[in-house]
């Protein structure tokens, strides 16, 4: 009744001359209800009331916030499901693992020591800048992800698809683990993404982004801050996942440049630890590189 009333007070004052509209609102959206586990309205009489305060105390308000924007499409709704409530309670503690696990900018302050450093060192196109090139590729493909992570969960949170926006940073923080292992090699990347994970959950889960962007050194908070924008550039793919042969099978699969050179290819085939395994202590007859596809290594009997 209060939007019936609404549209009549707006009237009267658009009659009386106060106001120029004649509807109080530019869009009605309608949202769904939350059911039972037995698909079925929640109502005492039926016994299938979920109580939110147990659930907060349990989890946290960010994870029950969270699951109820991820149970299903906002105008729809669906059935409340304690399953689904824990998957999104691991989706939490794994952001939070992995932003305070690498504290943040944690990445960029290990980096000095080794990781980017040693990279190069080798120079030319040997083991060194087999290394730095795969360092390179790791990079733009963790930058390439928050890119479209961004694109993709502004578009949905403006069009109130808050259960794919969920599900993308689900993605994000899958493309993040990727990368950790190598984020000391590119601290910039690593600190931006983390910086972006954070800005683009906010408005999903309000505490614990709050309390790790403050522990990661960020600036201000970070419902403060301006909402990010993606860089069409940075969704253009540079580089190709390739399979890594030995004798016919499939020992690995390596990230490279789409410009990489046959050279840089068979390092970094070789640099892979699955595939380094297989030709350690044997005589390789031939190297087979098919760009943008395959790399395959034939070893003597």
């Amino acid at each position: 009744m209060h939007l019936l009333y609404a549209r009549f007070f707006t009237k009267v004052l658009r009659d009386m001359g106060l106001v120029n509209a004649g509807e109080p609102f530019k869009r009605l959206r309608n949202q769904g209800i939350i059911l039972g586990e037995d698909n079925e309205k929640m109502s005492k009489s039926r016994g299938n009331v979920v109580n939110p305060d147990p659930l907060v105390a349990e989890y946290g308000a960010d994870t029950v916030r969270a699951y109820l924007m991820f149970i299903g499409p906002w105008d729809q709704g669906g059935p409340w499901n304690f399953q689904g409530i824990e998957g999104v309670s691991r989706f939490m503690n794994r952001v939070w693992a992995l932003v305070e696990g690498s504290n943040g900018r944690g990445g960029a302050e290990q980096a000095g020591a080794g990781g980017a450093g040693q990279a190069g060192a080798g120079g030319g196109s040997g083991p060194g800048q087999a290394s730095a090139d795969r360092h390179a590729a790791s990079a733009r493909t963790l930058d390439r992800a928050v890119h479209q992570a961004i694109k993709e969960v502004t578009e949905d949170l403006e069009g109130f698809r808050f259960n794919t926006a969920v599900a993308e940073l689900m993605t994000l923080v899958n493309a993040m683990y990727k990368a950790r292992p190598e984020c000391a090699a590119f601290p910039d990347a690593w600190t931006e993404a983390v910086r972006s994970l954070l800005l683009l959950l906010a408005p999903i889960a309000p505490h614990i982004t709050e309390e790790l962007w403050q522990r990661s050194g960020f600036d201000g908070s970070v419902h403060l801050q301006r909402w990010p924008s993606h860089d069409p550039a940075a969704l253009v793919a540079n580089t190709v996942t390739m399979a890594v042969q030995v004798n016919g099978k499939v020992r690995g699969q390596i990230e490279a440049p789409t410009d990489a050179d046959k050279a840089t290819l068979l390092e970094l085939a070789r640099s892979d630890e699955n595939v380094a395994r297989y030709l350690m202590g044997v005589e390789v007859k031939r190297e087979i590189v098919v760009p943008g596809r395959l790399v395959s290594f034939v070893t003597g009997s």
